[in-house]
């Protein structure tokens, strides 16, 4: 069985603790390969790997920068299917869905590229004359980045690209459930021309080789996506860092009396469900108007009988499994928590087959907003219906959480959508569409406990720079600014 090695300064090798850990298949429970368990020592190189190269990278002109950027997006179209299948095999996430992955780090790599050809700054009128002023970005320095497994393609491209475009060099550490896409993005970068040293991949757990990036003292930023719970460690150990955090969320969907339920049912299965539930943007909690729950209850139950659970390889299935074990035993315990809380089990809540970490998709009614199952992210296929009898409370209840991440309203009325985008606490509502689906040129993230930050977008240049204010007097006097004589 293949052990990868680490990727420092241009090479690939392997850490000298001699540590590995086994990368797991989640639909068979079968390794597929070793990976290193890089040390605090190997991060120390892989730093240092990265200074090296960060002044002539910061001085290749952002254009040109760009050029490897659009060649990566070139060799990912080129892999799409051999990496969406890597994806499903590492993940389990459904084959389509992996394609899905694999367009969006296509997407945002294309997108930096463009980037590259703006960096926009500012410019404004000096108050004293023959003076000229602006702003203008500059990049952090050595960036550490450190992503999660449901996304194992897009969301370290989303930070790479734009890390990339900005001038940034990088240590890379993806989760420990899916490194073999880590591996095989940098392995695409190297192969469009990304000189020694600018990208690092150090793999391992976070305790040890996640924590000696967060506590680095000469990486200059941290882009982290993960648990709220490592978010606020981070907070409290990495020192004085530029840093961006997305830490989940608790997603609803408000479903108005006026609604088209049936397009409302699609919203929520593709919510709900999708990715086996592990989305910081799944649908958990949907709010729903009681004249319509009975009805919206008894189509949603209709559709979710038709789901079929099984390998993500396999042409028929729905839902894939989840990541682990741990996951399988945190949504079974959350099953247990909602029936004791008094919700009502209306399908689901098990484990459908014996071999791979696979749960039935499940639904919650007679749920009440304070429910820990309204409350905490499960990140599976978990979902609750909580009714309630106007917009203003629906909207009470879609903010009574801690998170603040994504959300959405099924409505027919101009003034409930408007309502809703100016009160709904969160960093992105959807109208008449479900919680899931950013598109790269628009910004991701939330507000609350979701964290800070946002990536994609022309905020993901603004997360991996620092901004520069610059003065130019050609009075060929001293001047003094304020009006001072």
């Amino acid at each position: 069985m293949k052990t990868y090695k680490l990727y420092i300064a241009g090479k690939f090798t392997h850490s000298p603790s001699g540590k590995t850990f086994p990368n797991i298949n989640p639909a068979t429970e079968q390794p597929l390969a070793y990976f290193q368990s890089a040390t605090a020592a190997d991060v120390e190189l892989a730093v240092r790997a990265a200074e090296a190269a960060f002044p002539s990278w910061r001085d290749i002109p952002a254009p040109a920068r760009g050029q490897i950027l659009l060649e990566t997006a070139h060799l990912l179209k080129k892999n799409k299917e051999k990496l969406a299948k890597l994806e499903t095999q590492e993940m389990g996430k459904v084959l389509k869905e992996a394609r899905g992955d694999v367009q969006e780090a296509i997407d945002i790599f294309e997108y930096m590229a463009g980037e590259g050809r703006r960096m926009l700054g500012h410019t404004t009128p000096s108050e004293l004359k023959n003076k000229f002023a602006c702003s203008i970005r500059i990049p952090l320095g050595v960036v550490g980045i450190i992503t999660p497994w449901n996304f194992p393609i897009a969301i370290p491209a989303w930070k790479i690209s734009a890390a990339l475009i900005c001038g940034n060099t990088l240590v890379f550490k993806p989760s420990s459930d899916t490194p073999a896409c880590a591996y095989a993005l940098v392995e695409i970068l190297e192969k469009a021309g990304l000189p020694k040293g600018v990208i690092n991949l150090v793999t391992g757990p976070g305790n040890e080789t996640g924590a000696a990036i967060i506590s680095h003292p000469r990486i200059r930023g941290i882009s982290f996506t993960g648990s709220i719970e490592t978010g606020l460690w981070i907070q409290q150990n990495a020192g004085l860092k530029k840093i961006g955090l997305e830490l989940g969320g608790k997603n609803p969907i408000i479903v108005m009396e006026d609604a088209n339920l049936d397009l409302a049912v699609d919203g929520i299965l593709w919510g709900a469900f999708g990715t086996t539930g592990q989305r910081c943007t799944a649908a958990s909690r949907i709010i729903v108007h009681k004249k319509v729950a009975p009805a919206l209850t008894r189509k949603l139950l209709a559709r979710i009988k038709k789901l079929r659970v099984g390998p993500g390889s396999n042409p028929g299935t729905d839902i894939g499994p989840l990541i682990n074990k741990a996951a399988q035993e945190k949504s079974a315990k959350y099953t247990e928590i909602g029936k004791k809380e008094g919700a009502h089990l209306a399908i689901g809540g098990k484990i459908p087959l014996k071999k791979g970490f696979f749960f039935s998709p499940t639904l919650f009614t007679k749920v009440k907003p304070n429910m820990r199952i309204a409350q905490e992210e499960i990140f599976g296929p978990i979902t609750c219906i909580i009714e309630i009898s106007n917009l203003q409370e629906a909207i009470e209840v879609a903010n009574s959480t801690r998170y603040g991440l994504s959300s959405s309203i099924y409505t027919q009325s101009i003034k409930s959508a408007f309502e809703a985008i100016q009160k709904i606490e969160a960093g992105i509502t959807y109208i008449n569409s479900s919680t899931i689906g950013a598109e790269v040129h628009l910004p991701f993230g939330g507000v609350k406990a979701t964290g800070h930050g946002r990536e994609a977008g022309i905020e993901g240049i603004n997360e991996f720079t620092e901004i520069k204010a610059v003065y130019i007097d050609y009075s060929n006097k001293l001047q003094k600014a304020q009006g001072i004589d």
